[in-house]
């Protein structure tokens, strides 16, 4: 079946992005309140980091059942999640050190403007946590999760709708708003960018735009590849994370992506906006 055939078949967008918004949403804010309490024996933090997770896989659960019953779509998934097939060397470079790349280049640039040069340390610890659950589960396996529901089935379902620029604009505006009630959760990474300040808050909030534009263009260039969408999500948080960032650093990185994003969508002004899928 060819890509554009196969694409069409997922046709429950507002379904999908309904549910996986209200339900995360309905735990996640649950999870904010229950994480403030003072439970014995500390009790609030397993139920808030269960909350949590539970909220995390509800897309992915939409995704599954959306596709329930539907032969053609399960195999259309397992085909994209279990092969490398259309991952040249380029895009899987991309995937796995763009993000490296532009973390050291933001910081490169801000010891340009006085900032110290110790941001090229490692990192002794990671500047959140997650409650009971080890923070490199949310580095590595949040990710995957998000993505296999994002991109087997979300991404598609509003690109058998859209041109990939508006499905990419649509996309990012939604995912921003999904990831808001995180900052209600204590000491999570989202409640520590809204306790930084409005300029860290904005600037998460603006990095969705660009990131899901290269996220996208790696998927769509690999012919749907969720694997090349896992590695690039993992890889953000993760390169994000290691470095001793200085979190202006990281505005100035939001800066350089939203750069390269814009020079890939006016190279590739086709790609994005004919509602053809190649």
């Amino acid at each position: 079946m060819q890509p554009d055939s196969i694409v069409k078949r997922y046709r429950r967008p507002w379904l999908f992005f309904g549910i996986s918004l209200v339900v995360p949403w309905a735990f996640w804010f649950v999870a904010g309140a229950v994480s403030y309490q003072d439970w014995s024996g500390g009790k609030q933090v397993i139920a808030a980091s269960l909350l949590a997770l539970l909220g995390l896989l509800a897309p992915l659960a939409t995704a599954l059942a959306l596709t329930a019953g539907q032969p053609d779509l399960r195999r259309d998934v397992a085909r994209r999640l279990f092969t490398l097939r259309g991952v040249t060397p380029f895009y899987a470079a991309v995937a796995a050190f763009l993000m490296l790349a532009s973390i050291l280049a933001a910081q490169a640039v801000s010891v340009l403007f006085g900032y110290s040069t110790d941001q090229f340390r490692l990192a002794g610890h990671f500047s959140f946590t997650s409650g009971v659950l080890p923070v490199w589960f949310l580095l590595v396996a949040a990710p995957v999760i998000e993505e296999l529901a994002w991109h087997a089935y979300g991404t598609d379902a509003l690109r058998s709708r859209f041109s990939l620029f508006s499905t990419c604009m649509m996309f990012s505006a939604y995912w921003a708003i999904w990831h808001m009630p995180l900052a209600s959760i204590k000491d999570y990474y989202h409640s520590h960018l809204v306790q930084g300040g409005l300029l860290y808050t904005a600037n998460f909030l603006i990095s969705v735009f660009p990131f899901v534009i290269l996220m996208n263009w790696l998927y769509y260039k690999t012919h749907r590849n969720i694997l090349i969408a896992c590695v690039f999500h993992v890889t953000a948080g993760y390169f994000n994370e290691i470095f001793a960032t200085h979190p202006d650093s990281k505005v100035i990185q939001t800066g350089l992506l939203v750069l390269l994003s814009a020079f890939v969508v006016l190279r590739e002004r086709r790609f994005f906006f004919d509602r053809t899928i190649e």
